[in-house]
């Protein structure tokens, strides 16, 4: 009441896991807001989905192929390559596996952008990203 925040509601969504549908109506209606169906993402992260299948990690994988082909990495030293791989794409991928176990193909594709970025800069990576 002193801060006068209030929520909105005509913006805010409801979404549950592990709950009936009669139940997430019956929420949905008390709340006056409509309701997400699964999988939805909350804080960036995906609710309900299946990581064992290799559409889940596409975001992920997404993200990295828009980076390393904004970055001219051939006109960048070794060393900046060596810094942007270890502050940028090994940490991307990072909230994911912390919430869900990964897959080995996975983790082998970004092995394969970290090696190409560093070894030969954006242009081999830009033709294997396509």
């Amino acid at each position: 009441m002193v801060s006068v925040l209030r929520v909105n509601f005509h913006k805010s969504t409801v979404g549950v896991v592990s709950i009936s549908e009669l139940d997430l109506c019956v929420f949905s209606k008390c709340l006056n807001n409509r309701y997400m169906g699964l999988p939805f993402k909350y804080l960036g992260m995906p609710i309900g989905g299946n990581p064992r299948r290799s559409m889940f990690w596409n975001p992920v994988v997404d993200k990295i192929r828009s980076r390393l082909l904004r970055w001219k990495g051939i006109l960048l030293s070794m060393a900046s390559r060596l810094c942007l791989i270890k502050s940028v794409i090994s940490a991307l991928p990072l909230s994911y596996f912390s919430f869900f176990k990964h897959l080995s193909v996975f983790v082998t594709r970004l092995d394969v952008f970290r090696h190409s970025f560093f070894g030969a800069g954006a242009m081999r990576v830009g033709r294997l990203l396509r």
